[in-house]
């Protein structure tokens, strides 16, 4: 859930500072043109006495357009350096292996816990959670990766998810 929460609260912020940055150059550029049409006014009442010409004015705004069109595009292509920045401010981090509650969790079988343990039932119809990597392949539930056969480890051999809460021993030979 929290790889989920993360890429969420890094997608808004993303998108937040984007819309941010293309608001700051459009109104700039808005800003710009309210000029430009004042001095094409100017201009007109000072040298023929009459208003500017429509078509300098349509002129003026078709170049707006194309304007903020380039403000909009510039923005976008500054999409993945933005989300790059608020992806390295996220920060997780592991207890150590010599932490009380990863040493004995409260739930453990293994650690005397007043709880019994559950029961897991079958896992059809369950979802299981998946992480895309930096590389572009998916990491299932138990951590490790899993490639085109969806196993990880060995080509050829699958192994069932690890069920939280429970000691994880590899079979004997496999790392």
């Amino acid at each position: 859930m929290v790889i989920v929460e993360n890429s969420t609260w890094v997608r808004q912020h993303a998108q937040d500072y984007i819309l941010a940055y293309f608001g700051v150059l459009t109104s700039r550029r808005k800003s710009l043109h309210q000029d430009h049409i004042h001095r094409i006014t100017d201009r007109a009442w000072h040298y023929y006495g009459a208003p500017p010409h429509p078509s300098e004015i349509a002129a003026a705004d078709q170049e707006l357009k194309r304007g903020i069109d380039e403000d909009w595009k510039s923005s976008v292509q500054k999409y993945p350096e933005v989300l790059e920045y608020f992806y390295g401010l996220v920060d997780l981090s592991l207890p150590s292996d010599d932490d009380p509650g990863v040493r004995d969790p409260p739930l453990s079988a293994l650690g005397g816990g007043k709880r019994a343990p559950r029961v897991r039932g079958s896992s059809r119809g369950r979802r299981r959670r998946s992480v895309v990597e930096e590389d572009g392949r998916e990491m299932g539930g138990g951590g490790r990766r899993e490639g085109r056969r969806g196993g990880g480890g060995r080509p050829g051999v699958q192994f069932a998810p690890m069920p939280s809460g429970y000691g994880y021993v590899n079979p004997p030979g496999y790392p």
